[in-house]
C-alpha cells in the first residue's frame, strides 16, 4: 500500500471518528441500553408525529437506544410541553414539537413554562408549507382576482381555521395584515371539518398544510391559489408563491423542532444535533418528509435559539392583531 493510500485511509477514519464521536459519547453517558423518551405534544397522527416515528428508528440505531415516542397532547399542546421542560436534564428525554410553542404565549394569559428560557433548542427540522386554497364556486382563479374581490366587497368573504390561534389562522390573519382586505374569520375544532366545509361551501377560502388538501386541488374539488412558503411546494409545483402572486414579502409556514429541557450539557446538545440530522436523511424520514409535503431545514443549536426567539417576535404580533387571546 502507497504512502498516499494509507494517509487517505487515516484521514477517513479520522472523519469517521470525528462524525461519531458526539453520538457515542452521548450514548455512552446515558449508559447501558436506556430508551431515549421522544414526547409529542401533539395528537398521533399529526404532522410533527409522523417526523417524530419516522425519525426515532434511525435515531435508535445511530445512539444505540431504542427511541419510545409518545403522545401528550391537549391544550394547544402545553401539558406535553411542561413534561419536557420538567424532565431530567440527562439526555434521556427530547421533545418533538411544533410552531405552536411560539404561538401559545399570545393564545394564553398563563402557562407553566417560558417558552425561550425553559427550553433547550437542538434542531430545527423542517417547515410545514401551507396552501391558500378557495371553494371553485368563488369566482376567483388568482390572488389577484380574490384581493379584487375581497376589496370591492369588504366583509362578505369568510375564511377557515382549525382554530382561534392555529398557525392557519395566523397564515390568513397575516394576509389580511399584509394586503389590508377585509374577511371574517371562522374557527372550527380541527382541520378535518374545514376541509369539509370548505369542500362543501360552507366557508369560502382558508389556508391549510399542502399535504392535506393536495388531492383536492388535484381532483379539482378545490382550487389552489398560492403556498404561503418562500419557495414552492414540490407537491404542487404549479403553484406559486404568495410573494409570486403578488403579496410582496409574505412568507408564513408551520415548522417542527427537536428540544430539550433548558440546561441540557451542550455534548448531549452536539450528540443530538448529529444524530437527528443523519435520521432525518433515513429512508424512513425521506419517505414521511415527502408524504407530508415538508421542506427541509438543517438549523442546528448555535442558530436555532435565534429562530425561536425571532418566531417568538413574528407569531405574537399576529396573535396580537387577530385578537385571539384565551383566558
Amino acid at each position: 500500500m502507497t504512502s498516499i493510500s494509507m494517509k487517505r485511509r487515516a484521514l477517513a477514519a479520522m472523519a469517521t471518528a470525528f462524525t461519531l464521536a458526539p453520538i457515542g459519547a452521548w450514548a455512552q453517558a446515558l449508559g447501558g441500553d436506556k430508551p431515549l423518551r421522544m414526547i409529542v405534544p401533539l395528537a398521533a397522527g399529526s404532522t410533527v408525529d409522523a417526523v417524530a416515528r419516522a425519525v426515532a428508528p434511525a435515531l435508535g440505531r445511530g445512539t444505540g437506544h431504542p427511541v419510545v415516542v409518545e403522545n401528550v397532547a391537549g391544550a394547544g399542546g402545553i401539558p406535553g410541553t411542561q413534561q419536557i421542560v420538567r424532565a431530567p436534564k440527562d439526555g434521556l428525554t427530547l421533545g418533538m414539537i411544533s410552531s405552536n410553542h411560539v404561538i401559545n404565549p399570545g393564545i394564553y394569559k398563563s402557562i407553566p413554562f417560558d417558552s425561550l428560557k425553559d427550553i433547550t433548542p437542538i434542531a430545527v427540522l423542517a417547515t410545514v408549507p401551507l396552501v391558500l386554497v378557495v371553494n371553485p364556486a368563488l369566482p376567483v382563479k388568482s390572488v389577484k382576482e380574490l384581493l379584487a374581490h375581497a376589496k370591492a366587497k369588504p366583509g362578505t368573504l369568510n375564511y377557515g381555521s382549525a382554530g382561534n390561534g392555529s398557525t392557519l389562522h395566523l397564515a390568513a390573519e397575516l394576509l389580511v395584515s399584509e394586503t389590508g382586505i377585509d374577511m371574517k374569520h371562522v374557527p372550527y375544532r380541527g382541520t378535518g371539518p374545514l376541509i369539509t366545509d370548505l369542500i362543501g361551501g360552507q366557508v369560502n377560502l382558508a389556508f391549510v398544510s399542502v399535504s392535506q388538501v393536495a388531492p383536492q386541488v388535484k381532483a379539482g374539488t378545490l382550487r389552489a391559489l398560492a403556498v404561503s412558503t418562500r419557495q414552492r411546494s414540490a407537491a404542487l409545483p404549479e403553484v406559486p408563491t404568495l410573494a409570486e402572486a403578488g403579496v410582496s414579502g409574505y412568507e408564513f409556514d408551520a415548522w417542527i423542532a427537536l428540544v430539550g429541557p433548558a440546561g441540557l450539557p451542550r455534548p448531549a446538545v452536539d450528540a443530538a444535533a448529529t444524530a437527528i440530522r443523519a435520521a432525518m436523511k433515513s429512508p424512513e424520514a425521506q419517505a414521511a418528509i415527502t408524504g407530508q409535503g415538508l421542506a427541509v431545514l438543517d438549523i442546528g443549536p448555535d442558530a436555532a435559539p435565534a429562530f425561536f426567539q425571532s418566531e417568538l417576535a413574528k407569531h405574537q404580533k399576529l396573535v396580537r392583531q387577530s385578537g385571539a387571546t384565551l383566558d
